[in-house]
Formats: C-alpha cells, sequence, structure tokens
C-alpha cells in the first residue's frame, strides 16, 4: 500500500466521521470544540484503562498466586 492509496483512505474514513457524526454541517468554530471535545475524552478513557486495567491485572496475578500458594513474605517477617 503506497502512500497515495493511504492518504486516499484516511481523507475517506474522516468523510465517513464527518458523515456518521453530521460534523459537516457545522460551523469551524463548532468543529474545533467538537474535535476537541471527542479527542479529550478518547485520551481519558485511554488512559483510564491503561492505569486501572494494569491495576487489575495485577490484582488478579496476585490472587492467583495466592490461590496457588505462592505468598508473599511481608516486611514484618523478613525482619524478624
Amino acid at each position: 500500500m503506497d502512500i497515495k492509496n493511504l492518504k486516499n483512505y484516511l481523507y475517506w474514513l474522516f468523510c465517513q466521521f464527518e458523515l456518521i457524526t453530521c460534523s459537516y454541517l457545522m460551523e469551524p468554530w463548532e468543529k474545533v470544540l467538537f474535535y476537541t471535545f471527542n479527542i479529550a475524552m478518547l485520551f481519558m478513557v485511554l488512559y483510564t484503562a491503561y492505569i486501572y486495567v494494569s491495576i487489575h491485572i495485577s490484582t488478579a496475578f496476585q490472587f492467583c498466586l495466592h490461590l496457588l500458594g505462592n505468598q508473599h513474605e511481608n516486611a514484618v517477617s523478613i525482619v524478624k
């Protein structure tokens, strides 16, 4: 796939996005607000997923290790 086809495909996707969201009817300042809000929401969802999914995976892994008998020693038992 060369650059020209990729550029045309991305333009086609953007046109589809504008048609689906009806943003082609908006004035330029409304488009800026609309796109800014959408991009901000996308980044917040991705950030939240990155933070919380990793925490939940870590917790689930620790729980599975606990069920299998591999318990972490706590700091008090190491000092004694």
